[in-house]
């Protein structure tokens, strides 16, 4: 499992999962859904800035903006997809502040590595993955 490149706070949300005995893994990631911060006013005024994550079940919407270098994540996941939003507040809390250059060097494999391979379907993971990748290409190309 490739860990080379992680940012600090992924590699820290990471080791916070690992840190903890599998069965409370899926806990954290029910309070990372809480925990998924309000899109800008912006955004929110223009959802034509949105790119739907097709790899996600539920309905999955990010915005990347990239700023002097500096990057930040826009999510939304609705409620009632609680996995998926834990994931989308992972990546938002995770990528948010970091440079260009750091996003896309962040391992396509991260959300294998957190540890909830066992605890959620292979389909989440999927979707976290494209939601990693769909972020990546965006900061590419607005770099």
């Amino acid at each position: 499992m490739s860990t080379t490149h992680v940012p600090e706070t992924l590699a820290e949300i990471r080791d916070d999962f690992l840190e903890l005995p599998e069965a409370e893994r899926l806990q954290l990631l029910l309070e990372f859904s809480n925990e998924l911060p309000a899109v800008s006013d912006e955004v929110a005024s223009h959802p034509e800035m949105y790119e739907r994550v097709a790899e996600c079940q539920s309905p999955v919407y990010i915005h990347v903006d990239v700023q002097d270098d500096v990057v930040t994540m826009h999510a939304t996941a609705p409620p009632e997809a609680p996995t998926t939003r834990g994931f989308a507040s992972i990546l938002v809390q995770g990528i948010t502040g970091l440079s260009a250059d750091e996003v896309i060097a962040i391992p396509d494999d991260y959300p294998q590595s957190i540890g909830l391979t066992r605890a959620v379907s292979p389909l989440r993971i999927a979707g976290m993955t494209g939601m990693l990748l769909r972020v990546k290409r965006q900061v590419a190309q607005k770099r």
